[in-house]
């Protein structure tokens, strides 16, 4: 099923509708993940509205993001803020996109600063943009690797900033290095992937092409993100 096809309930500027919206996406969330709530309300709400206010500066004002929001609407994909809702997740993620719900999930809390952010959305919509235009099946896993590799080369998650806030240093095909060992973590979380040798195949044979494959960026555009 595309976003498109997502059922999602409308939004109102009212505080008690915004709420609602919230609510559902954090009960859905926490059942499609196994992850439950933090207990400091608090914190949660605090970290919930500086995830909503980065989410609507990027949505207005990131030419990546503003781009990719673009062609998925030109997919037909109907995509709204609401399709990126900002929700607590464990530490070890900054984002998903869940096809069955048509929604790219912002782990609220978990963002170094804005400009990750701003790469894990256009990560996530790249996965959601592959996912509409081409009919990916998640369980296959040279249709994920092949995604997972567009994602990572073309969202600014493997900019020389971003390795070197992991820790990974190199001067040497730095970008390709990090898309392809991203990718292969992905992958190897894929429940249908039966372990990391698998991963590793199905990332090295479609390699060549989905590194290859742009769109929808052009040349000019893909550098430009890359190296945010």
């Amino acid at each position: 099923m595309s976003a498109a096809d997502a059922s999602t309930p409308s939004t109102t500027s009212t505080p008690s509708s915004d709420n609602k919206l919230f609510r559902r996406w954090r009960r859905e969330f926490s059942l499609l993940t196994g992850y439950g709530i933090p207990s400091d309300e608090r914190v949660h709400e605090i970290g919930r509205r500086n995830c909503e206010k980065w989410k609507k500066e990027l949505l207005n004002y990131s030419p990546s993001v503003v781009f990719m929001m673009k062609h998925l609407q030109l997919q037909g994909a109907n995509v709204k803020p609401e399709h990126l809702p900002c929700v607590p997740c464990d530490l070890t993620r900054s984002g998903g996109f869940y096809p069955e719900m048509g929604a790219v999930v912002l782990c609220q809390g978990n963002f170094l600063n804005k400009k990750h952010m701003e790469h894990t959305m256009v990560h996530e919509l790249v996965h959601m943009y592959d996912h509409v235009k081409f009919k990916v099946d998640w369980t296959n896993l040279r249709h994920h690797a092949c995604s997972e590799i567009r994602a990572n080369s073309l969202s600014g998650d493997c900019s020389w900033m971003r390795e070197m806030q992991r820790g990974k240093i190199s001067f040497s095909k730095q970008h390709q290095a990090c898309v392809r060992r991203r990718a292969v973590m992905s992958v190897m979380a894929n429940p249908s992937c039966p372990d990391e040798a698998s991963a590793e195949r199905a990332v090295n044979e479609v390699w060549e092409s989905c590194f290859n494959d742009t769109r929808p960026f052009d040349e000019a555009s893909v550098h430009r993100v890359i190296y945010l």
